[in-house]
């Protein structure tokens, strides 16, 4: 039974920042045929079309952090990730590891958040960067859907912040899994699921420290 006494949320309560999860070198430079990390068909294209959103976050004031998922090479720190379908992946060193900074608009003044598990605040430091930075709404993009970023919104979700996934920035390993993710999503809190055009909007509306 849907909760009819949950008050109706704005897009974007308080303060936002935009995560820009584990868009990395190698979407844009390793064309195999058979990857490390399944990738559902237009991977490629919706994280370019993350550039705009990060304009549009820089154009507001709104902090944009880019999360890295990046591994030591003696494969120390992966734990049980590589039980599933996913190979060895995002190693120290590798250029395929480096943010995509070139194709994603990066200026000096956004934030790096490396991280070694799925979720962007397992591990990490992201909580007391949100904090410092006063944040109460979490704006996600990136991949995959499914995995680091249903994992980043669940534990975000479960530290009180309001989550906005925009689901047409982010995919998945399927068109399956990206689907299920965010309709999973969307169970947690009403409205997360947002288009891009309606985020942008709602960043212009909230300009922060411009």
């Amino acid at each position: 039974m849907a909760n009819s006494a949950m008050p109706r949320r704005k897009l974007i309560e308080g303060r936002a920042a935009l995560l820009v999860i584990d868009i990395q070198k190698s979407t844009f430079v390793d064309d195999s045929a058979v990857r490390s990390i399944d990738n559902m068909p237009g991977y490629r294209d919706r994280m370019l079309a993350c550039a705009n959103l990060i304009d549009a976050a820089h154009e507001a004031g709104t902090p944009v952090i880019f999360i890295q998922e990046i591994h030591r090479g003696d494969l120390v720190d992966f734990g049980r990730e590589l039980d599933g379908d996913e190979d060895v992946h995002c190693l120290e060193g590798d250029p395929r590891t480096d943010i995509a900074r070139e194709e994603l608009g990066f200026l000096d003044g956004d934030y790096v958040v490396p991280k070694r598990r799925y979720s962007a605040f397992f591990g990490t430091d992201l909580e007391i960067l949100l904090r410092g930075l006063k944040v109460n709404t979490l704006l996600l993009c990136g991949g995959l859907t499914d995995v680091c970023v249903h994992y980043t919104f669940v534990d975000g979700h479960q530290s009180d912040y309001f989550c906005r996934v925009i689901e047409d920035c982010v995919a998945g390993s399927s068109l399956e899994a990206h689907e299920a993710a965010l309709r999973a999503m969307e169970y947690l809190q009403t409205g997360a699921r947002q288009p891009a055009s309606g985020v942008i909007a709602a960043m212009k509306a909230n300009m922060q420290g411009v």
